[in-house]
């Protein structure tokens, strides 16, 4: 078993632009026994991959949309394409992932109390934009926003 000061020194070796290149880092708990004796029955793998292939979906009509308007208007020599909220351009994160008023003062928040990046400011918003498309949300809500951002606070835990 590992000591908090082994998990600090070893953790400590992780420089903080490594870790904001990554998108999404969270801790596990064990699962609790009573959790797992328990009658309530969680979604199944059937029902998630059908919310994940729908999100899919989304995303590839968004951007074969985008796509099809930039294509009409300007052939843009090297352009790439994408097909996944993970790969959008700074252009894209800002066209798709508009904030409701208090999700952009939730984000807000957490950037100021976090110390977050610009770098991660992004992530997270490709974060947010996968989380609502798993919701089939068109507009990116408080609850998403805070879900995306608990997805970045384990490198805060040990690295703040």
């Amino acid at each position: 078993m590992c000591t908090p000061p082994m998990i600090q020194r070893y953790v400590s070796k992780v420089s903080g632009p490594l870790l904001d290149r990554i998108d999404i880092h969270i801790e596990v708990p064990a699962v609790e026994y009573k959790e797992l004796r328990g009658g309530s029955a969680a979604e199944g793998s059937a029902e998630i991959r059908e919310r994940v292939l729908a999100a899919r979906r989304r995303q590839h009509a968004r951007f074969a949309e985008a796509e099809s308007k930039t294509n009409a208007s300007v052939k843009v020599k090297g352009a790439r394409r994408v097909f996944a909220n993970a790969q959008m351009s700074t252009q894209q994160i800002r066209t798709f992932c508009v904030l409701e008023p208090d999700a952009e003062r939730l984000l807000e928040r957490a950037m100021q109390q976090q110390g977050l990046s610009a770098r991660a400011h992004d992530r997270i918003l490709k974060v947010v934009r996968t989380v609502a498309d798993l919701d089939a949300a068109e507009a990116v809500g408080t609850r998403h926003i805070a879900e995306a951002i608990q997805y970045r606070t384990l490198d805060r835990r040990y690295w703040a």
